[in-house]
């Protein structure tokens, strides 16, 4: 069977999403190659659920796979051993709890090279689009701090109502966890969410994510452009006790 990808150019429009490669095409999900990855085209594929997804040797590749890893807030699982870890870093004085005070240096902690691959798809241009996004108010951080030094991070896109995480890294223990459940507390507080998680893994499903059908997903994404996103991003511990009460 043959397959037609759409090759964009700088400017172009992406197709409708129903035109990814199906499930079982050899790249399930792929919607177009090419184009250009800056701030604005960022903000267009995220409003009609398309991500980018390319390694540092690919030209930028566009994904809206079906069916779509979804986290609703309320519905995040916090198992004992993460309760137990969660008390044990809020008792610790020198573990402070931030939002968007460092952006580039989490999504350049994220970037670097893991245990289980020298590989990442957060090349450099990925990292300045986002930050450009980040000053125009659409990305942000959550972050743990020890004292001066950046130990685990969260970067997600926003807009209007919806979430869409990206990636995360912990150097503590049950770093990136904690900052999962201060997102969906966050989310929880304003009204905001679901909270896009792209693709399906065990861990998000260990989580409390679950595979929605594609048009379930663009149906939640239209309502949710349509909200007013968060006047602010400030969580802290305080908020995060009070909004995360239930899990802990």
């Amino acid at each position: 069977m043959t397959w037609t990808l759409a090759r964009l150019r700088p400017g172009d429009c992406f197709p409708p999403p129903e035109q990814a490669l199906p499930n079982d095409a050899p790249y399930p999900g792929l919607l177009a190659v090419g184009g250009r990855v800056d701030a604005k085209t960022l903000q267009a594929a995220y409003a009609q659920g398309v991500f980018p997804w390319f390694g540092a040797d690919e030209p930028p590749l566009w994904w809206t796979p079906d069916p779509r890893m979804v986290l609703v807030p309320a519905e995040l699982k916090v198992r004992r051993s993460l309760r137990q870890s969660a008390r044990r870093h809020l008792r610790e004085a020198r573990l402070a709890l931030r939002t968007d005070s460092d952006f580039r240096a989490v999504m350049q902690a994220c970037a670097a090279p893991r245990r289980d691959t020298e590989q990442t798809w957060i090349v450099p241009a990925i990292v300045d689009a986002y930050c450009t996004l980040h000053t125009q108010g659409l990305a942000h951080s959550f972050e743990l701090w020890r004292d001066d030094e950046l130990v685990a991070g969260l970067y997600c896109v926003s807009l209007g109502g919806m979430v869409f995480g990206e990636s995360m890294f912990t150097r503590v223990d049950d770093g990136s966890k904690l900052l999962l459940m201060a997102l969906c507390g966050f989310c929880l507080r304003h009204g905001i969410g679901p909270i896009d998680c792209q693709q399906q893994t065990a861990h998000l499903a260990n989580m409390g994510a679950r595979p929605w059908p594609r048009d379930a997903f663009m149906r939640a994404l239209e309502q949710s452009s349509q909200a007013q996103g968060p006047a602010s991003w400030r969580y802290d511990w305080s908020q995060f006790q009070r909004d995360c009460a239930p899990w802990l």
